[in-house]
């Protein structure tokens, strides 16, 4: 059983970055894609990005790509997802999950964290 707990969360200005931090405990994740979901107001959750568990591809929404990077370490079992020029639209909370295949859709993963708020302010 893994539990993923995120951080990095915040509020920040249009044009701005932010770094999420997602750790697993409980047992290494090595073995799983781990990836980013997230759900912004009044609208459905949306993937967001994934890395595999060799951390050798990456998989980003359109919105994202570009201004998102996903990287994970395996030694400190965290993944992370670097978020830069960052615009309100991005607001949402922001999931990390893992799972044994990469993918875009939910029922795929098999863990998940409790969110954090990432807020951009216009």
């Amino acid at each position: 059983q893994v539990q993923l707990v995120e951080s990095g969360g915040g509020l920040v200005q249009a044009g701005g970055s932010l770094k999420l931090s997602c750790l697993a405990s409980g047992r290494t994740f090595s073995s799983d894609a781990v990836g980013w979901f997230r759900q912004a107001p009044g609208k459905e959750q949306e993937f967001v990005a994934v890395i595999t568990r060799n951390g050798g591809t990456t998989y980003y929404t359109d919105s994202v790509k570009g201004r998102f990077t996903i990287s994970r370490d395996n030694a400190k079992n965290a993944v992370y997802l670097q978020m830069t020029t960052l615009k309100p639209e991005d607001t949402a909370v922001y999931y990390c999950t893992a799972g044994p295949h990469s993918s875009r859709y939910r029922y795929e993963y098999d863990y998940w964290g409790q969110g954090t708020q990432v807020t951009v302010s216009s």
